[in-house]
Order: structure tokens, then C-alpha cells, then sequence
């Protein structure tokens, strides 16, 4: 164990994000159910551990369309919004059900951009937040893409993530993604791309590395918008991890401070305010 990864035990808060392909079984696009029931036991044995758990959980709108099976443009707004709800509702039974197995009370909660951008919707967010964890309550967070416009999205649950995780002065945020971690080029790609176990500081260099594509075809986000996400939660004080989905019983693997995924440390800006991140370009 390093100097590095042997303090990833000491945590306290730590916000888990999953995204929607690690979810679902590729091949038809259902729950993998057993996958998720491996995640909420992790997280369940977290808060047993006294450590404040949140989960940042992608999925709506791809279980939505699977439960209406129709015809429709996927890319018209309407029709994803409509998705989004019906989705949303599923996605939030299997993880009550799942949760209560383990004695375990879970909470939704769905955010868009105004809820960061707005001072009193971001100190009325604060507020719940802090109130659930207090409570023992695992928060499961997803972008309310139900009500979300083009305007008020936050675009990609990375983002999002990072954004709760300074939120609530998390100080450890877990990105469960499709690769391993963060590597030189597109390791699917480029045979001789090298990994990169940490990441002291994110330079204009490393922050290039984000182009590549993780080759998901359901999420959203890649490894630019990991690296942005990035960017906030260790500007925020928290550090990051960037770890495969394949296997979720990677994260008490990762809490025990075991070599694994792409560790990026907290670079704490005393000027960071949440909304900076949040403005249109």
C-alpha cells in the first residue's frame, strides 16, 4: 500500500457515482440486478463503517425506454422527459427494495443546474443533504431530466457528481466507469496508451488526455467529462477516484487502500465556489 492510496482509509464522506451501461446487461438493456445488489451492499457496509454515503446513480431514461417499447425519435425532448419519469420511477423501486434488504433507508434526490446556480435553491440543497446524512440516510442523486432543458442540464452525471461531492464537503468521490482509470491515449485504441495509477495535479497535459472516447454507447459522459468532474471535486478538497464498474466490489477494495483505478489527489482551492464550474461557455 502507498503513502498515496493508505489514506483513502481514513474517509469520511464519499460520494459513489454509477453510470448507466454498468447498470444494465448489454445485451438486452434490462437491470443487472445482481450488479446492483453487489453496489448497495457496498455501500450499506460504508455507512456501517459510520463513514456518510451518497450515491450519484445514472439510468432513467434508458429504463424508461425499455419498459415503453415504442416507436419514437430519441432525440426529441419530450419523448426523453417522458422516459426520464417513467424510468426514474423504476430505477428508484429497485434501489428502495435493494436498500431495505440491508436495513438501510435511502433517499431521492433529483437535481437540476438552478439548483446549484441559485443561492437559495443551492443552501436549501445543502441543508437537506446534511440533514439526510445526520439521519443515516443514503442519498441516491440523478439530474431530473424529467423537468432538465438544454439550459438547466447539468449534461452528464460526472458532473454531477463532483458538484454533490462539493456540495456536501465530501472528501473522497468514486467515478464507476467503463475502463479502469485514466490512461495516456485510448487503450482500445492504442495498444501502447500506459496507465496512470495517480494523478498529483491535473496539468493542461493530463486534462488533454480527456479526448478519448470511453466507448460506451449508453452514458453520456467519457473520460473528458471524468476529467472535468475531476477538476472539481479535488478543487474542492476532495479526492477522486476513477475505477471499473466491472466489478463493483472494487470499492471497499479501493477503501481499504488497495492499488486500483486512477487515484487523482485533492488540490484544494481556497477561492472554489461550486457555481464558477456551473456558467456557459
Amino acid at each position: 500500500m502507498d503513502k498515496y492510496r493508505e489514506h483513502i482509509q481514513g474517509k469520511k464522506r464519499i460520494v459513489v457515482k454509477i453510470g448507466s451501461s454498468s447498470l444494465r446487461h448489454k445485451e438486452t438493456g434490462d437491470f443487472d440486478y445482481i450488479k446492483m445488489e453487489a453496489l448497495v451492499r457496498e455501500l450499506c457496509n460504508l455507512r456501517n463503517m459510520g463513514k456518510d454515503v451518497i450515491l450519484v446513480s445514472s439510468g432513467a431514461i434508458a429504463a424508461g425506454k425499455k419498459v415503453i417499447r415504442m416507436d419514437a425519435d430519441d432525440n426529441e425532448m419530450a419523448f426523453k422527459q417522458a422516459c426520464a419519469a417513467v424510468g426514474q420511477a423504476r430505477l428508484m423501486m429497485v434501489y428502495e427494495k435493494l436498500f431495505s434488504e440491508y436495513g438501510q433507508i435511502s433517499a431521492q434526490v433529483l437535481m437540476t443546474k438552478n439548483t446549484i446556480v441559485n443561492d437559495l435553491n443551492r443552501f436549501n440543497a445543502h441543508n437537506t443533504f446534511m440533514e439526510l446524512l445526520k439521519m443515516g440516510v443514503i442519498p441516491v442523486v440523478n439530474e431530473n431530466d424529467t423537468i432538465s432543458t438544454y439550459e438547466i442540464k447539468f449534461g452528464d452525471n460526472d458532473t454531477l457528481s463532483a458538484i454533490v461531492a462539493a456540495l456536501v464537503g465530501a472528501d473522497l468521490l468514486i467515478l464507476l466507469s467503463d475502463i479502469d482509470g485514466l490512461y495516456t491515449d485510448n487503450p482500445r485504441t492504442n495498444p501502447d496508451a500506459k496507465f496512470l495509477p495517480v494523478i498529483p495535479a491535473l496539468t493542461d497535459e493530463i486534462m488533454a488526455m480527456g479526448k478519448a472516447a470511453t466507448g460506451s454507447d449508453v452514458g453520456t459522459g467519457g473520460m473528458e467529462t471524468k476529467l472535468s468532474a475531476a477538476r472539481i471535486a479535488t478543487r474542492s478538497g476532495a479526492d477522486m477516484i476513477i475505477a471499473n464498474a466491472k466489478d463493483v466490489h472494487i470499492i471497499h477494495r479501493l477503501m481499504e487502500g488497495r492499488d486500483a483505478g486512477t487515484l487523482f489527489l485533492a488540490d484544494k482551492d481556497e477561492n472554489f465556489f461550486i457555481g464558477d464550474y456551473l456558467t456557459d461557455d
